[in-house]
């Protein structure tokens, strides 16, 4: 998964090397990064990040099932 090469500079800023490309990320989309590169799973990320920004879960459900089909448009996931 291409996603496991990107690198989030101090700016959060994603690069991936091997396509040279880059993207700018919120908190929670690189926090949503972060935890996938750990290995975590959509449920386990859902749980983190509802618990971390204490809010709704269904609401974060949502935000990273977006930020999931993002991901997917964009090759980094399959």
């Amino acid at each position: 998964m291409l996603l496991d090469e990107m690198r989030i500079d101090e700016n959060d800023v994603g690069f991936v090397p091997s396509l040279g490309i880059t993207f700018q990320l919120n908190e929670t989309g690189k926090r949503i990064v972060e935890l996938l590169q750990e290995g975590r799973s959509k449920d386990e990320i859902v749980l983190a990040l509802s618990q971390e920004f204490e809010a709704d879960w269904k609401r974060v459900y949502r935000d990273v099932e977006d930020f999931f089909l993002k991901l997917k448009v964009y090759g980094l996931m399959q």
